[in-house]
């Protein structure tokens, strides 16, 4: 039985040591910090409503849950040394940190192509790419509302928020390098709103929903914007944001359909002063057939209105229908166009509401990238110093090795003059005391140098002046004939 219990002892302890071996150990600071300071350089991978349509987007969009298990996937290989997912409406987005750029693209395309579907050719077509300082500029370009559809808009600063705390949670990806651009960036991104004007009035898909259908209302249903019968589908964020800008323009009736209550019968009580009528999913077919305009926002994977539900539920060639969708992946199907009366809208199709918004902007987004471009600064500024710390470690060491030979040397002459352990202490920390002294002011100027190129002559400088290249000081070659 011993020789049974200790057999059974041995495959729990291979079973748990495979399984650790699975299991990628979490990085200590130190190890963080010294990857960050082998030169990785950060990266951006994805697409956007600028770059691809909402058809190639909502297979690549990842619900906030699983932003960290995207992560975490990416950098199992071994390619990816850092690696943060930001997955919206508008823009899907792999921030990443690596030493080689071309196995870590390769990595992500297949990945990436794994994931959604689409073959590596389509994604090419769609993906943009960034690296350094252009990758920086990008996110701190998003974060402060610049490159949203709504320029100015909100919610991509708390998104981006979001991303920064998923990166640096237990299960987080972002290790010290992305970590820092991601908190950089928000910084940015608070800066822009509290020091311009760019987030005055409404701003936001819902609000460009709303504008587009105001804008369209006379025209696809001959029917004023406000005498229009409203239904909202879903009871998220986006709808707390529609009934907002709806009753901003003095609509008081909506619809909401929702799978369960609790969210719809919150919005009841934040806005008492209108009249908000709740229904389940069971039906949304009575509800979309007495409305006019419906909005979608769902977070369904599948489509909740098509062409043949349409047909189904007799609601094809009848009244004039409006369909606004703002959620990606959509909630109503292309071939919803197709339906005689019905005119079906997505995302994409915000755009002609978008140009007035920009063109109201231009001075604040001037003032705004002046804003972003001091925090681009500051954290590539603080990337580059981290290339000085092999240095600053060879000088430290290198200085440590001669103060030890030479101490060594001293303490065989000073062997017969009875010094006590207290004295050769005072000794130690004499050489240790002037060690320190004359290499502060070298590693001062290398922390100091502000500019990128400031830097790299700094460490250049330092290199060629104490050798740092060279073999250790204690070698016999370089001792020949001392200490006699």
């Amino acid at each position: 039985s011993s020789n049974v219990l200790t057999t059974s002892l041995e495959m729990v302890a291979s079973e748990v040591s495979t399984e650790n071996q699975l299991m990628p150990r979490k990085k200590t600071k130190e190890e963080r910090l010294q990857l960050a300071s082998r030169g990785l350089q950060v990266h951006v991978v994805g697409l956007s409503i600028h770059h691809a349509s909402v058809e190639v987007r909502e297979k690549l969009a990842i619900p906030e849950i699983e932003w960290n298990e995207a992560s975490k996937d990416i950098c199992s290989t071994g390619q990816v040394a850092e690696a943060a997912v930001l997955s919206t409406c508008n823009r899907f987005e792999v921030y990443y940190a690596a030493s080689d750029p071309r196995q870590a693209m390769a990595c992500l395309t297949n990945y990436l192509a794994k994931r959604s579907g689409l073959t590596v050719s389509v994604l090419r077509q769609n993906l943009f790419m960034l690296s350094g300082e252009d990758a920086v500029w990008h996110l701190m370009r998003v974060s402060g509302g610049l490159d949203s559809l709504i320029v100015g808009e909100g919610q991509i600063l708390s998104q981006v928020k979001q991303c920064h705390y998923h990166s640096i949670e237990e299960e987080g990806s972002g290790g010290k390098v992305l970590s820092r651009m991601l908190e950089k960036s928000v910084t940015a991104g608070k800066r822009v709103r509290s020091e311009t004007g760019i987030s005055k009035g409404s701003v936001s898909i819902s609000s460009a929903a709303v504008e587009l259908s105001e804008m369209y209302s006379q025209k696809d249903l001959n029917l004023p914007f406000s005498e229009a019968r409203l239904a909202v589908i879903g009871a998220g964020k986006m709808t707390r944001l529609l009934i907002i800008h709806l009753a901003s323009r003095g609509l008081k009736n909506i619809t909401i359909v929702n799978r369960s209550l609790g969210r719809p019968e919150a919005m009841q009580e934040e806005f008492p002063e209108i009249d908000i009528e709740i229904k389940l999913m069971d039906d949304l077919w009575d509800v979309v057939g007495q409305s006019d305009i419906v909005y979608t926002a769902t977070s369904s994977t599948d489509y909740v209105i098509t062409e043949e539900l349409l047909q189904q539920n007799a609601l094809g060639g009848g009244r004039p229908l409006m369909l606004v969708d703002i959620a990606v992946p959509r909630n109503v199907g292309d071939d919803c166009k197709n339906v005689p009366n019905v005119k079906a809208y997505n995302v994409d199709d915000l755009k002609a509401v978008v140009a007035k918004n920009t063109a109201t902007r231009q001075k604040e987004m001037i003032e705004a990238e002046h804003l972003l471009r001091e925090e681009a600064n500051s954290f590539i500024g603080w990337r580059e110093s981290l290339s000085a710390i092999p240095t600053i470690n060879r000088l430290q060491e290198t200085a440590n090795a001669f103060r030890e030979e030479e101490l060594e040397k001293c303490t065989k002459k000073l062997g017969n003059s009875n010094l006590t352990d207290k004295e050769m202490e005072a000794v130690e920390r004499l050489s240790r005391g002037i060690v320190n002294k004359l290499l502060h002011g070298p590693m001062a100027h290398l922390r100091k140098s502000e500019s990128v190129e400031g830097k790299q002559a700094a460490v250049k400088e330092l290199n060629a002046m104490f050798r740092l290249g060279q073999k250790e000081p204690n070698d016999k070659k370089n001792n020949r004939g001392r200490g006699r």
